[in-house]
């Protein structure tokens, strides 16, 4: 028999960013025993590397902004694929989760009247980023921290979970293990809340940190929940190329909604040679008028840098393979010509971007104040994830909710840039409420010793194959990301795609051979190991829901099918595991959009 201890909850909360903070938070609040569990450490959520800002439409910089105009940037970010229902809760709510934000205690920067500062940022009509400098992201989890340790919840740091625990089709808790010593834990309860945020480590080049596994999709597919719009990974057009060392690393979007601009290796602006038709009458014809944008000017029209991140990413791609490129295989990025236009320019840089300063000077010995910045497309994010229900957040699972990046339906097929924060500050808080319901009018669960038995076997087999033979977890994580980076990347094609499918295929049959030394306290390669499931399960439900979508639209482009398809604009890709242990696409029709939403859009254009 394996033994672990024991940690019963009413509502378990996978994952410690935003979206599992504010579900905690809320579901403390409403009277549920809360345990929140954290891979890494509190503090260290990915949410802090979202720097820009939290979209609401506050109205504070331009007052014509409005939750009906946020709604329509978000529908037309997502190219319509979005659910329209969590997108009109998201505009309409966002406000007050930011203004609830700053009464527990969040420190925005302010306008001269003492309001809450918005800057511009690609895709937004209006200037609408709550921040903090750029650090927006850290901000709101010391917050969110400093708020929820007051709710009475439990925290239990450095533990991955194995697997979802299910009763009758209900889920009953999770199995997990403790990173540092490797003894087993037991995590019986009523509701979960899966809020382990995004898939980045499946990709060779991520501003995503080692955690980013796709945990939170593996296990919901496993528990036999329903995935959504997994072909939708977002390559966010900035992050650092050199040196090697840091490739990766995100750029964020503020240094181009505070006058930042891409050039190329000729030092001529690109962006404004392929400007979209439907955001031409929006878009600045030259750079004067882009810089007054930037500035607040309310009857300028915004530069192209701030378009869309699929477009930017993919037009970085074109001057590269057209040798337009830096020394370094990307793009110029200079913030510094603003010295031309704005007195002590330099304090201004730091004072606007002080991490993004630090960052490029301590690790590429560059002042951005001074010289532009080397850098290219990074995987960021993914709008793919557990399909939900708009209110509850609930998946198709019962009692297993999710939030956050690990949850699908908001952004479509294409995230606007500080709609994640929003987005997690929204629904988690919602996640966290109807967890919190579901909790009380359930009752008890019972856990299956067997399912806790089977799970307790399976992590530990790499420790049998301690023999010459032995597969290593490193080489086939590495193997794969390299694979998913060449071949399901920006740019995808047919032929490129059947041959990722076939070589994950390959791998899966390695990592089932994955051997491992030592024992099981502080083993980094059994815990890689033990990750690379979720790795294979994400990137095969990334390729087979592209390969589906046989036409162009938001973050998915393929060379072989470069147009929108009209038809593919009225379904979503939803993947389920089979009876069979296969994974099986269906094209789920879109539901229809009420009138008095269509009459918004409408009227947003």
């Amino acid at each position: 028999m394996v033994e672990y201890q024991t940690h019963a909850y009413d509502v378990l909360v996978i994952g410690a960013g935003g979206s599992g903070l504010s579900a905690a938070i809320k579901a403390s609040a409403d009277g549920a025993r809360v345990g929140v569990i954290t891979k890494s450490l509190l503090g260290k959520a990915h949410t802090v590397m979202a720097e820009g800002g939290v979209a609401a439409a506050l109205a504070n910089v331009d007052d014509r902004d409005n939750w009906r105009v946020h709604f329509s940037d978000t529908m037309r970010g997502g190219q319509y694929l979005n659910n329209w229902r969590m997108a009109e809760l998201h505009a309409k709510e966002a406000p007050d989760r930011v203004r609830e934000l700053e009464a527990w205690g969040a420190v925005f920067d302010r306008t001269p009247e003492g309001r809450i500062l918005q800057r511009n940022f690609g895709g937004h009509r209006y200037p609408r980023l709550a921040h903090v400098g750029d650090r927006t992201g850290l901000e709101i989890i010391r917050t969110l921290q400093d708020h929820g340790i007051h709710q009475g919840m439990e925290v239990h740091m450095e533990t991955t979970v194995l697997t979802l625990l299910l009763d009758g089709g209900r889920v009953a808790g999770a199995f997990g293990y403790d990173r540092e010593r490797g003894r087993f834990l037991l995590f019986p309860a009523k509701a979960v809340v899966l809020s382990t945020g995004g898939i980045g480590r499946a990709f060779r080049v991520t501003s995503n940190s080692w955690e980013y596994t796709g945990d939170g999709h593996s296990l919901a597919y496993h528990a036999g929940a329903a995935l959504l719009d997994m072909e939708f990974v977002q390559f966010h057009p900035t992050g650092m190329i050199w040196p090697p060392s840091v490739q990766g690393i995100l750029v964020t979007e503020g240094i181009r909604g505070d006058g930042g601009v891409l050039r190329n290796r000729e030092g001529r602006r690109f962006m404004f040679d392929d400007i979209p038709e439907n955001y031409r009458s929006q878009t600045a014809d030259d750079p004067e008028e882009g810089w007054r944008y930037t500035q607040g000017d309310k009857n300028a029209r915004r530069p192209p840098e701030l378009l869309t991140r699929d477009h930017v990413a993919r037009c970085i791609v074109r001057e590269i393979k057209a040798g337009r490129g830096s020394p370094h295989g990307g793009v110029f990025l200079d913030i510094a010509w603003i010295k031309e236009k704005v007195p002590n320019a330099e304090e201004y840089i730091k004072r606007k971007l002080p991490t993004m300063y630090q960052q490029f000077k301590q690790l590429a010995d560059i002042d951005i104040t001074k010289e532009p910045m080397e850098i290219g497309p990074t995987t960021h994010y993914v709008m793919g994830g557990v399909k939900v229900d708009a209110e509850t957040q609930m998946s198709t699972v019962p009692g297993l909710f999710a939030a956050g990046e690990c949850a699908a339906g908001l952004h479509g097929a294409n995230r606007l840039g500080g709609n994640s924060l929003s987005d997690l500050l929204v629904f988690g808080r919602r996640a966290g409420l109807y967890a919190a319901c579901f909790a009380k009018e359930h009752g008890d669960v019972r856990s299956d010793s067997g399912q806790v038995e089977r799970a307790a076997r399976e992590a530990l087999m790499p420790f049998d194959r301690q023999q010459s033979g032995a597969e290593n977890p490193y080489q086939i994580q590495h193997e794969l990301q390299s694979m998913m980076q060449d071949e399901v990347g920006i740019v995808r094609n047919d032929q490129e795609m059947r041959k990722a499918l076939e070589g994950i295929g390959k791998l899966r049959e390695r990592a089932a051979k994955v051997g491992v030394y030592g024992n099981r306290e502080f083993n980094n390669g059994w815990h890689t190991a033990l990750d690379l499931q979720n790795l294979l399960t994400v990137s095969e439900a990334v390729a087979r829901a592209a390969l589906e979508r046989k036409e162009s639209r938001g973050a998915h482009f393929r060379e072989d099918f470069p147009e929108k398809d009209p038809e593919a604009a009225k379904f979503n890709i939803v993947i389920r595991q089979g009876s069979d242990g296969e994974m099986q696409l269906e094209r789920v029709p879109i539901t229809e959009m009420p009138a008095e939403l269509k009459q918004v859009i409408e009227e947003m254009k």
